[in-house]
């Protein structure tokens, strides 16, 4: 039992010091990735976040799906999904969490975050102040946590600011903006009027569940129950129960940081007034017996702050890709500006420009210009508004935050300021890091000088040899032009054969196209046409283009559209083989074709889009000469997703027991392998609400075993749902040969792998 007298004075809470090597404000997705790449690096890390769980948006308070370059598969963006940690957040989640329940994706974030034992997790614990040891730099940040009445001191020698409002950068006296540029500022022609609104709202979501029973829904006083007041009142999809409302947005036009509680209260009043009249308006009777299961308690915030580095990303570095010597990340979402009036105004909820292609984000946009050792993560980081429109969104986030956290155990490392990064040497160093964590880089490869792989003969029990994909699964009908995308190597091209089935005589129009951009996918450059007349019935076409490619790319072989006529599709699924559509994503464009306005500096240009499995099939193909795809030689090239190639090795399907076997002329100690997978880069893996019809990508091989010379186990693992897999021996294993045995992950999808490192 505890008395304590009257005391005259002010009582001091309980306080508490900590000294990490890197303090992380922030539990977003951002600083979840920053965090957890440090920890894995050796770094002491300190994670601080301000609510009760991870995930920031991406959270079960808030409930928004995680997305990046891959924008839904609405983009011509192929595999353009982020690798590294959030690759394997997402993947956790996929396979725990297929149906998208935002409770599971909290446990998954916890789960990730307290398996790290270099971080120091405070939740409930919000940074109020910071403590600097000179002009240019942060000492220390002071935290209170509400639920133990602590205060803390944490110290660090570097500080990662992943806060999405930026509270440790603004407190530090770092620069920063709000609001947008001028067009001048930047050469932005996107760049708003002050009619459309310089700042982003916020929104709440909600979702119903049907109870089996009529239930009545009483709206409170403060709700809006009369919807003429909206607007910009759209429909509701209700077998999303409600949730995917992202255009209930307020807030622009206000201080999107100290107005947040006015802003939540007017979305309160927003959606309740919704619900109202769902429940009560009459035209929804298919939702009698639903009832409220939930409303956001906070608000999902798009723009606050954004601080100065020493580069500002603009809308030209985005649409035009522009290369930079610092690249460590990238993005790939459209160019994604709302209207500051949102809900209360008359213009659309989002205007979106997409680029040809994912775009190269450079570090200088990830440190603070004028504190030296603050680092920027999250959506604050060095971008116009403009481009923060495509930079801002959590994928893309976390990708950033990834090199952020690898930064600084470079920092600390060479004993150096997060600036000092930039000579030529250390940046390489940099990069190379996070290409070996599976951070991917555009254009950039691993040189992996250290793998023993590189120094054995290597024997392989089969190689595929694309000869035909066989007419197996029925037929595609061309109610829009679709296209078979292949990797083509320099020279002449082969001749392609085809099965399709016409309801009547009529023409049919093949095309040959490819990208203007090494490494993009947007086919924008016709390279030849043929014109078939096709009887009616079933018959194979042969298309022989008669063209010499000048590089090695991916190609598209298009179809025109043409309702008489369908094409055989095929079973078989291959790495790096994909079937597109000129469809139209409504999630993320307004229509198959961009069309911007003259001088508004973005691209026209058409979308081929591919379709979400269970559909998504090739088409069914004959290739004379067969193409050589899969070569073992890409085992060791430093890529472990298609680009200009597959980049991969594939076993044939026919093959009982696929097996790759590295041999040395003398004895190595074995201490480390890495194993690059194949769990579909294209696929978007959205986090919450929308579900998945699988929770291990089909090319992803899931058994495998590693043995040595003499037969015996070295190793095994039967249910692999990750890109990248690390074996660790706690004792290194002696071996001349090394025998990898893999499963094929199904009858129709053969054993293939993007690449192999083996470490002394």
């Amino acid at each position: 039992m505890l008395v304590e007298a009257p005391f005259s004075g002010n009582r001091s809470l309980t306080s508490q010091s900590l000294s990490a090597d890197l303090v992380v404000v922030g539990g977003g997705m951002a600083g979840i990735c920053a965090a957890i790449t440090a920890a894995r690096q050796g770094l002491e890390v300190v994670l601080v976040q301000d609510r009760p769980v991870l995930g920031g948006n991406a959270s079960s308070e808030i409930r928004l799906w995680i997305l990046g370059a891959t924008s839904s598969m609405g983009n011509n963006n192929r595999w353009a999904r982020e690798g590294g940690v959030i690759d394997e957040i997402l993947l956790e989640n996929q396979y725990r969490n297929p149906e998208g329940n935002a409770l599971i994706l909290d446990t998954v974030l916890l789960e990730k975050v307290t398996q790290e034992p270099n971080i120091t997790l405070l939740l409930n614990t919000a940074v109020h102040r910071c403590e600097k040891s000179g002009a240019n730099r942060i000492a220390a940040a002071l935290a209170f946590c509400s639920q133990n009445s602590t205060e803390y001191r944490l110290e660090a020698p570097l500080f990662v600011d992943a806060s999405g409002d930026g509270i440790l950068g603004f407190l530090s006296g770092a620069a920063f903006r709000i609001g947008a540029e001028s067009r001048e500022e930047f050469d932005e022609a996107f760049a708003p009027e002050k009619a459309y609104g310089e700042l982003l709202g916020h929104s709440l979501y909600f979702h119903s569940k049907d109870s089996g029973k009529p239930v009545q829904f009483i709206p409170p006083a403060f709700a809006n129950t009369d919807l003429s007041s909206l607007p910009c009142f759209h429909t509701f999809n209700l077998h999303d129960r409600g949730c995917r409302l992202w255009w209930v947005e307020y807030g622009g036009r206000l201080d999107t940081i100290h107005a947040t509680e006015t802003i939540k209260w007017e979305l309160w009043r927003i959606i309740y007034g919704i619900w109202h009249h769902i429940k009560n308006s009459g035209e929804y009777p298919e939702m009698e017996t639903h009832t409220l299961e939930w409303v956001g308690m906070i608000p999902g915030k798009r723009e606050s702050r954004r601080f100065e580095g020493d580069y500002m990303l603009s809308q030209r570095d985005v649409v035009e890709q522009r290369t930079h010597p610092d690249q460590v990340s990238y993005g790939g979402w459209a160019l994604d500006l709302h209207p500051a009036d949102g809900i209360y105004g008359e213009l659309p909820g989002c205007t979106q420009w997409h680029a040809k292609g994912v775009y190269g984000i450079p570090y200088r946009c990830l440190y603070s210009r004028n504190i030296d050792n603050l680092f920027l993560a999250g959506r604050i980081i060095s971008a116009s508004h403009v481009a923060f429109g495509s930079s801002r969104v959590m994928a893309t986030c976390a990708h950033n935050a990834q090199a952020v956290g690898m930064a600084a155990a470079l920092c600390k490392g060479q004993q150096v300021l997060p600036r000092d990064l930039m000579e030529e040497e250390l940046m390489d160093n940099l990069q190379q890091r996070l290409m070996d964590m599976g951070q991917y880089l555009p254009g950039m490869h691993l040189r992996d000088t250290d793998n023993l792989a590189k120094r054995a003969s290597l024997s392989i029990s089969s190689t595929f040899s694309l000869q035909q994909l066989p007419a197996d699964a029925g037929w595609k009908a061309l109610d829009s032009s679709m296209a078979q995308m292949l990797p083509l190597e320099e020279g002449k091209i082969p001749d392609f054969t085809f099965v399709v089935k016409a309801k009547n005589a009529t023409n049919l129009i093949l095309r040959l196209w490819a990208s203007s951009l090494p490494g993009n996918f947007t086919p924008d450059r016709q390279l030849a046409e043929k014109e078939f007349a096709v009887s009616k019935g079933v018959q194979e076409l042969t298309v022989d283009f008669g063209q010499l490619l000048d590089e090695t790319a991916y190609y598209f072989i298009a179809f025109e559209a043409n309702p008489l006529v369908q094409v055989a599709i095929s079973q078989l699924r291959l790495t790096g083989l994909l079937t597109v559509f000129n469809r139209v994503n409504l999630d993320v464009a307004k229509g198959s074709r961009q069309e911007p306005p003259e001088g508004l500096g973005v691209d026209a240009f058409d979308f081929w889009l591919p379709e979400r499995r269970p559909g998504g099939h090739n088409l069914a193909i004959s290739c004379t000469p067969s193409l050589q795809l899969y070569s073992p030689e890409n085992l060791l090239n430093g890529s472990f997703r298609p680009t200009i190639q597959t980049n991969a090795w594939l076993a044939d399907p026919t093959d009982p027991e696929p097996t790759l076997t590295f041999s040395w002329p003398e004895q190595q100690k074995i201490r480390k392998i890495l194993l690059w997978f194949d769990t579909d880069f294209d696929h978007p893996l959205e986090s919450t609400l929308r579900g998945h019809d699988e929770r291990v990508m089909p090319f992803c091989v899931r058994e495998f075993r590693l043995l040595d010379e003499r037969g015996s186990l070295l190793y095994e693992e039967k249910n692999n749902h990750q890109s990248r897999y690390e074996i660790l021996f706690a004792t290194p294993v002696k071996v001349i040969k090394l025998v990898l045995q893999l499963k094929h992950p199904g009858k129709k999808v053969p054993a293939g792998l993007f690449g192999i490192g083996v470490y002394s």
